[in-house]
């Protein structure tokens, strides 16, 4: 099985990674990494600025290492935020029937009540560069996009709009359901 984990910056997508990992002991395979490898490594002339075409660079990669995880029966998390919104598209159902996803979003109430705690969790499982032009309006328009295009495409959007916490420990509860 391959679970796929997308979602506007911030979520919490590398921290249910991490959960999953350490409760299933699936590897996981973190989009932000490969772009950072193909950038550093001069195989794309794209920058980590580029992220409007990183989504068309980088998922056509992801999605045949997705395919070829299920091909071999292997279980794999993946998460990043460079997943289409319409990656149903590029599946068969074959390897659909073994794909789980999960889009995390945050509303902008959530955003508005506990943007705080949102900048100081950032660095909890990865260091991340602080980012000073991030504001709640800037969290707000990029949730928004996501819960957008993904309900557009008819995909199930994860929202967390209180319990952050209580939101990732029901994820991990029902993960493995289909």
């Amino acid at each position: 099985m391959v679970i796929l984990i997308t979602g506007a910056s911030h979520t919490g997508k590398t921290f249910l990674s991490q959960k999953l990992l350490e409760k299933y002991k699936y590897p996981y395979l973190s989009i932000d990494h490969l772009k950072m490898g193909l950038i550093r490594s001069g195989n794309t002339d794209l920058t980590p600025m580029d992220d409007d075409k990183l989504t068309g660079y980088l998922w056509p990669i992801v999605r045949e290492m997705v395919k070829t995880a299920i091909e071999n029966k292997q279980n794999l998390i993946v998460e990043g935020c460079y997943i289409p919104f319409d990656w149903r598209e590029d599946l068969a159902d074959e390897y659909l029937a073994d794909i789980r996803f999960i889009c995390l979003a945050m509303t902008g109430e959530y955003i508005e009540k506990h943007f705080d705690d949102i900048v100081a969790r950032e660095s909890e499982i990865e260091k991340r560069i602080i980012d000073p032009d991030m504001t709640p309006e800037s969290v707000k328009a990029d949730n928004g996009e996501f819960i957008s295009g993904f309900s557009e495409s008819g995909e199930k959007i994860t929202l967390i709009n209180s319990d952050y916490i209580g939101t990732i420990d029901s994820l991990l509860r029902e993960s493995l359901d289909f």
